[in-house]
């Protein structure tokens, strides 16, 4: 799999061609950790308390929403 950076440029070039997978490295790298799952709802929560859902398949909103959190 490719390294976190090279993700993040995807993320910012190709919005729509990111997979859950990419998104949840580039999450778990950045400090946020696996909390639940509810259905096809994952939902990851860093030390500060900020709780991001994803769902499969990702939409940009989600992909943006993941590059603002980072900072990116």
């Amino acid at each position: 799999m490719p390294s976190v950076e090279k993700i993040i440029e995807k993320m910012k070039n190709q919005p729509r061609g990111v997979r859950l997978p990419e998104a949840e490295k580039v999450l778990i790298a950045y400090g946020y950790q696996f909390a639940r799952q509810k259905g096809s709802h994952r939902h990851y929560i860093n030390d500060n308390g900020d709780v991001i859902t994803l769902k499969d398949p990702l939409k940009i909103s989600y992909v943006t929403d993941i590059l603002r959190r980072i900072g990116e």
